[in-house]
């Protein structure tokens, strides 16, 4: 079955994330460590996505494609977490309900398969976000 599946998404940091970016935001193995999303192994079956599949992640702050990982640990049914970073950004709401501090945390989502979509270097997806 192909579709849409309606989770929650949580944004937080990962060890892979934070090595990354001591080799500079820039670098490959940044965007390999942030441009992904972590999936429950059988909501990805669901929608007929396998690991390493290009994913639409859409949130009612934006959208943005990443490649989707099975998640290691345990089963999150639900669930989608996102590495922080300009990926996750761009579905993140801006607004900070004066805290200073966006909420990373318990933002409806709606993931479907895009295998024909490409993941934007981080490059591109600034210059989309914010047309420079």
């Amino acid at each position: 079955m192909q579709g849409k599946l309606k989770v929650i998404m949580l944004t937080g940091r990962t060890i892979e994330q934070g090595v990354a970016k001591e080799y500079g935001k820039s670098s490959p193995e940044y965007y390999e460590a942030c441009s992904m999303v972590y999936m429950d192994a059988d909501e990805m079956k669901k929608i007929g996505v396998k690991n390493g599949t290009h994913v639409l992640v859409t949130t009612p702050n934006g959208s943005v494609v990443l490649r989707a990982v099975k998640y290691p640990r345990s089963a999150t049914p639900g669930l989608i977490y996102i590495p922080y970073g300009p990926w996750a950004n761009a579905v993140v709401s801006d607004a900070t309900t004066s805290i200073g501090t966006p909420s990373f945390k318990g933002t409806p989502a709606e993931v479907e398969p895009a295998p024909d979509k490409p993941v934007l270097s981080i490059q591109a997806l600034l210059k989309k976000e914010f047309g420079r």
